[in-house]
């Protein structure tokens, strides 16, 4: 994925350069007076701004899309962007993120995917008291409020209800409206998760012809969906119609056990994410449905929010509340529309200073 030529950044990098030489304006957004961390009194030079992503693991597509989201728009600024993966293990992503905050944090932009709700509290108190500007992106505790910190900027999610929903009605219609269905579940310790599986839910009472025979988590790993899957084909055969999965990678899984089982091809699957296998798989017609929260997008919005408030481009106190916690665009992918994804590219406008909430689908209630 490449982001389209972008002049207009490289001219503001110029210019950015330039008045950082000339001496930086005193009324970036505020932090501690010691002179280290995001919250300096003067905005940093563009060629300044370290830039990292954090996702659980490459070998997810759409976390690896992410990150190659992430490096394009590094790379539109003449930066490289730090990638980091911490295997789904809380512990291993908190150190991480703790020996990034005890080194130089006066430029430092973070977009990060928090492991659980639970993991996204001491990442936040971290960049805020070493004054690291932070953008987190699907899980944080409800209770949790962006507005009550100055350098957590953002926070970004996508309405798991709708998702859930939408891939549940899509499967009802493709078994017909009856017929027995399966649901492999995401980490449970995650809003992501749960509302995905709310949206279900809110699918199947509205489709009390289609029973939901059995659910477990697959904890969004194609290899656990693989395995779990093939159980419960064991355990209820034929009498599964259909399998709705809260991801695109345990959407594979189940796929790749329907084939061992000899019935590819006669098993609705729907998932999550818009991953290229889940597409491919669509256009074949080994799978029905899935949903877009267009990875490479997130890769890139999340450091392009942290950047223009650490050049001085964007000024944090003019993000409005409604933009410090928001649900972001998704699509819907069916057979119809499939061919409109397959190659995706961001248009680099969409991460312009002036330009950088469009797609919000308004604010987290």
């Amino acid at each position: 994925m490449k982001l389209k030529s972008r002049p207009a950044v490289a001219l503001l990098s110029l210019s950015l350069a330039a008045i950082a030489l000339a001496g930086c304006s005193e009324e970036a957004a505020g932090g501690d007076d010691n002179g280290s961390g995001g919250g300096d009194s003067a905005a940093c030079a563009p060629e300044d701004v370290q830039l990292v992503g954090q996702v659980r693991n490459e070998s997810n597509p759409y976390e690896a899309s992410w990150l190659d989201g992430g490096d394009a728009f590094a790379e539109s600024v003449d930066l490289e962007q730090q990638r980091l993966t911490y295997d789904a293990d809380s512990t291993k992503q908190q150190e991480q993120i703790s020996q990034l905050l005890a080194g130089d944090t006066n430029c430092l932009v973070m977009n990060i995917l928090p492991n659980g709700d639970s993991d996204t509290l001491p990442i936040v108190e971290g960049a805020q008291d070493a004054g690291a500007y932070l953008v987190t992106q699907w899980n944080k505790p409800v209770d949790l409020n962006v507005t009550d910190y100055d350098t957590w900027l953002s926070h970004i999610t996508y309405n798991g209800v709708d998702s859930g929903k939408q891939i549940g009605d899509a499967l009802a219609e493709a078994i017909g409206g009856s017929g027995g269905i399966i649901a492999l579940q995401g980490i449970l310790d995650t809003g992501a998760a749960k509302d995905r599986y709310a949206g279900l839910e809110e699918s199947l009472a509205e489709n009390p012809d289609v029973e939901l025979l059995d659910q477990q988590t697959a904890n969004f790993s194609r290899a656990e969906a693989l395995e779990v899957t093939k159980t419960l084909l064991a355990k209820h055969g034929d009498d599964i119609k259909g399998i709705w999965t809260a991801n695109d990678d345990m959407a594979l899984g189940a796929l790749e056990a329907l084939k061992a089982a000899g019935k590819e091809g006669e098993v609705a699957v729907v998932g999550i994410d818009a991953v290229p296998d889940a597409l491919t798989a669509i256009e074949s017609g080994a799978m029905t449905a899935t949903v877009s929260s267009d990875g490479p997008w997130q890769g890139g919005i999340g450091l392009a929010i942290g950047y223009c408030v650490a050049t001085g481009e964007l000024d944090a106190a003019d993000i409005t509340d409604d933009e410090r916690a928001w649900f972001a665009e998704q699509f819907l992918i069916t057979d119809e529309n499939v061919g409109d994804f397959t190659s995706p590219s961001v248009d680099d406008s969409e991460f312009a200073c002036d330009n950088l909430f469009n797609r919000s689908q308004g604010a987290i209630s």
